[in-house]
């Protein structure tokens, strides 16, 4: 499927009925911004490990989890730990890998243990491992969300696995869960099978919640159809919808025949409209709609503040 340049009457933004000027910010701005997520997140990451991992023993990956397991065997603090292993991999990762990582990685892995060590005093809400884990892993999800959208690190074993992916070759996400895996699996050996298991469970609760912080709990949806009478379609989403669309140039695969494709990007509360509209201009039109996890642009949500 090619794209073809869209239709004069039909644009090829969303259009709105109240628009609003995109706020511009200064680079300054931006990078102030962006600093204090990195902070904040950090901040979150610490006060999750003190408050629900460390004191139920919970190593879910990362250099995080194996300062937990130190601390299990030998009593070592755990800051010390991070310390001892995010910095020596901060250097090798700008050996191996250039000097992209910047001083954000550089902040991210001497930061994050600075905050563990503040708050190491703090005492835990719960000594239930379940209910530790799922806090911890949200906690945890969280602080790196707020890292990753301000563009930053917390360095450790990311960058390990980066390392990894350059000399060896072995994919970045692969590379990632097999050294959280071989962190998870020290756990299940050297605490218990059990701590192994609720770690699993907070790494989930922080790949879900990093998620949401990144996307949003806003879905949008995106719509395909392909419509014999795309004139009438596309004038029922703009003017009874109120959304905008693009015409894509489709070809059938049997046929060999022209098919223009409508995309028209949709909230979640829009869909059913969207589907009755359809159906009432062409009861023939082909309809796909699949999840859009993140949509930018006028209309839709607007993230260039960082």
């Amino acid at each position: 499927m090619n794209h073809s340049e869209p239709s004069r009457d039909i644009p090829a933004i969303p259009a709105l009925v109240n628009k609003r000027a995109t706020p511009k910010f200064s680079r300054r701005t931006r990078a102030i911004f962006s600093y204090v997520s990195m902070l904040l997140g950090s901040f979150s990451i610490a006060a999750s490990f003190n408050l629900f991992l460390l004191p139920n023993r919970i190593a879910s990956g990362g250099v995080s989890g194996i300062s937990v397991i130190l601390n299990t065997l030998t009593g070592i603090m755990p800051a010390y730990t991070q310390w001892a292993l995010n910095i020596p991999l901060f250097i090798a990762g700008v050996l191996v890998l250039g000097k992209q990582f910047g001083i954000k990685t550089a902040v991210g892995s001497i930061v994050l243990p600075l905050f563990v060590l503040l708050t190491s005093h703090w005492t835990s809400p719960t000594h239930d491992p379940l209910l530790a884990a799922i806090y911890g892993g949200l906690g945890v999800g969280l602080g790196l969300g707020l890292v990753f959208r301000g563009r930053g690190s917390t360095g450790g074993l990311d960058v390990a696995a980066q390392i990894i992916h350059r000399v060896i070759g072995i994919r970045l996400g692969l590379a990632v869960a097999m050294l959280d895996g071989l962190v998870i699996l020290s756990a299940g050996l050297f605490i218990s099978l059990e701590n192994a298991l609720y770690a699993l469970i907070g790494l989930f609760a922080t790949s879900k919640t990093i998620d949401i912080i990144q996307s949003g709990l806003q879905t949008s949806k995106a719509a395909f159809i392909i419509s014999r009478h795309p004139d009438r379609v596309s004038g029922a989403i703009l003017h009874e919808l109120d959304r905008g669309l693009t015409r894509l140039q489709g070809v059938g695969g049997y046929t060999g025949d022209d098919r223009p494709v409508l995309l028209a990007v949709v909230g979640q509360n829009e869909v059913v409209r969207l589907k009755l509209l359809v159906r009432d201009a062409d009861p023939d039109a082909f309809i796909i709609i699949t999840n859009a996890a993140e949509v930018l642009g006028e209309g839709f949500h607007d993230e260039r503040l960082l």
